[in-house]
């Protein structure tokens, strides 16, 4: 004691003087810690730069920026979209409600008013339907209650046949055979089968695809006014497949009447993707006067088409 009371000075410092050393340790131990850390990160972040480097594409270097290039491009993209989607406008649904809360009773109205529009427009522009037409929605047309959850595709459904009938009574077709759809109400179970497809609709990250089939009679010219009118139609179409034969024969699916020597046999079927296809036949030349270059004959055609109907947001 007397030691510490000769040099309590020194004493003082040199606890200090631990103390300080302590806390020195303390913090150089923890900084090791962090700078371990660290150096883990910088290595995942360095082995995570490595694999990048070596995709194809990369994100490039100094000189080019794969990333921003990206960028660019997805921008591009939506604004094709976004300029696209003129050609893709929805078709409205029949009754159009402002909520868009469809009833029993206003579906049964708009209803009984397009099929009758629809007979109307058929006799103004000479187009020959089948007695009492129903357009494909015989099932629902003496209903006034509708299955639940059904009125808005039917809604939906009827807008568009009734888009697709108008594109062929401006056609000036001699007559609509039929048109199928895609059943998408309980109630359409009770309907005749030749009202219905066995398709679905399908439906991916843009866009919905309903498939519809219209079999109509006409000529070359006719078959011409329609593709054309749906080409040129501000709603999204797609011709999937077109199927030909004469109409005199289109019963059996065979041609009526004897066949020339070398003529085809009369039956067309093709898909509008570039598929081989046969031509109208050629009338044999006569003994005498002008030749016959193409004898034309009715024809009963059925196309496949799908309407393209954007999703919300694109």
């Amino acid at each position: 004691m007397a030691w510490i009371k000769r040099n309590l000075f020194f004493v003082i410092g040199a606890v200090i003087a631990l103390g300080l050393l302590g806390a020195a340790g303390f913090y150089d131990y923890q900084n090791w810690q962090r700078n371990n850390t660290a150096l883990e990160q910088l290595n995942r972040t360095y082995a995570t730069l490595q694999s990048l480097n070596g995709k194809n594409p990369s994100p490039g270097n100094d000189k080019i920026d794969n990333i921003q290039a990206a960028r660019e491009q997805e921008k591009e993209l939506r604004d094709w979209i976004q300029q696209a989607a003129q050609y893709f406008q929805p078709i409205p649904p029949v009754p159009n409600p402002p909520g868009g809360v469809i009833t029993d009773s206003q579906f049964a109205s708009a209803r009984d008013h397009t099929l009758s529009q629809l007979q109307n427009e058929a006799g103004d522009a000479s187009v020959a339907l089948p007695p009492q037409y129903g357009f494909s929605f015989e099932a629902e047309r003496t209903l006034v209650k509708f299955a639940p959850g059904g009125l808005n595709p039917l809604a939906q459904q009827l807008g568009e046949v009734k888009t697709l009938c108008e594109i062929l009574f401006a056609a000036k077709v001699n007559s609509l055979d039929g048109i199928r759809r895609v059943p998408v109400s309980p109630d359409d179970a009770a309907g005749a089968q030749a009202d219905y497809l066995s398709q679905t609709a399908v439906t991916n990250g843009l866009a919905v695809f309903a498939p519809y089939e219209m079999t109509f009679r006409g000529f070359s010219q006719n078959l011409a006014n329609v593709l054309s009118r749906l080409a040129s139609s501000p709603h999204g179409f797609i011709v999937k497949a077109i199927n030909v034969q004469p109409a005199s024969g289109a019963a059996s699916g065979l041609p009526s009447g004897p066949q020339a020597p070398g003529e085809p046999s009369g039956y067309s079927s093709f898909e509008v993707s570039g598929y081989p296809q046969q031509r109208p036949a050629y009338a044999p030349a006569s003994g005498g006067g002008l030749q016959t270059v193409l004898n034309e004959q009715l024809l009963s055609i059925t196309l496949d088409v799908e309407i393209v109907k954007l999703l919300p947001g694109n």
